[in-house]
């Protein structure tokens, strides 16, 4: 994939008071990841760890939007050190700031999040890394090698913008490496063998991917990029809700408890807004994509003939 353009951040959202129901949540989540380490030796607690660095990521993204203080730093001191190890907070603060510019949504250059490629670029791509992303296009390749290859493509970019001299995405790096070394050495005290934390850390990536696996479309117009699963189960509490996702895009500082009673206050409104782009849980989305492609690879409203 081609190198993605820097957007400009939206402006850091502050709740006007102290969000509690946010704030017991992250202390429910770090007292599960340290129950995880404490017994650590079976798949019991292997589950929970993953479940705390699922709801942790969510935690994460409720924080770059403004929650739970209204102190930017004191939300930022919850989540800059990221127990599931890969992410820094700093980068995806950033990047998610900017995919939010919903002009770009999908956009293979602009939107930081975005799946899609360059039809050029596709056109030019060696066959072996075709496969892999057309796999990566399902959702079990998703789960399955998504972390990876997302994890290798934001790198990538990452150490492009770091050679290029952007020291804002240095910076992102260095601050996550004390937090990467802090949690490892706590790792290393506790019951969990440090190759089953890794896997754990894996494997909440692979739940995150079921979220992000089809929250935005290609579609001509900006508003019928966003999806809506209309999902009230264990999925929907660990994504604190996002899949209420149009919701999210529309009002990014609204707390995560808030969107489903919205959803339902003006629900024409939004299945309106987004054209209809809509599914009735995430048993419908695995029944419908977990072998079989949403879309292709390659953009399809873009052009392979520049």
């Amino acid at each position: 994939m081609s190198a993605r353009r820097s957007s400009r951040r939206l402006p850091f959202d502050r709740p006007a008071r102290v969000e509690w129901i946010t704030l017991g949540l992250w202390l429910v989540c770090m007292g599960l990841w340290a129950v995880a380490m404490l017994v650590g030796s079976g798949v019991i607690a292997w589950i929970v760890l993953v479940f705390a660095l699922v709801l942790h990521a969510s935690l994460t993204h409720e924080v770059l939007h403004g929650h739970p203080f209204p102190s930017r730093l004191a939300s930022e001191a919850l989540v800059v050190v990221n127990p599931g190890l890969f992410v820094p907070y700093l980068r995806f603060r950033d990047t998610h700031l900017a995919h939010h510019q919903d002009a770009n949504l999908t956009d293979p250059y602009d939107d930081p999040e975005s799946n899609y490629v360059d039809p050029v670029v596709w056109r030019r791509m060696p066959r072996v890394l075709r496969v892999v992303l057309r796999v990566n296009n399902t959702l079990a390749g998703r789960m399955l090698v998504g972390p990876l290859v997302g994890q290798i493509l934001f790198m990538r970019d990452d150490w492009r913008a770091i050679r290029e001299g952007d020291r804002q995405v240095l910076r992102g790096w260095l601050v996550h490496v004390p937090g990467v070394v802090l949690v490892v050495g706590l790792v290393s005290v506790g019951s969990m063998p440090l190759w089953a934390y890794l896997a754990g850390c894996y494997a909440a990536l692979s739940v995150l991917k079921i979220r992000t696996f089809l929250e935005h479309q290609a579609h001509e117009r900006a508003r019928g990029r966003t999806v809506i699963v209309e999902d009230r189960g264990l999925l929907a509490f660990l994504f604190l809700n996002n899949n209420f996702h149009v919701v999210h895009h529309m009002h990014p500082r609204v707390p995560w408890y808030r969107l489903p009673a919205l959803y339902r206050a003006h629900r024409d409104r939004y299945l309106k807004s987004n054209e209809g782009y809509r599914y009735g849980s995430y048993r419908e989305v695995f029944a419908q994509h977990f072998l079989t492609a949403k879309d292709p690879v390659p953009h399809p409203l873009w052009s392979s003939d520049r």
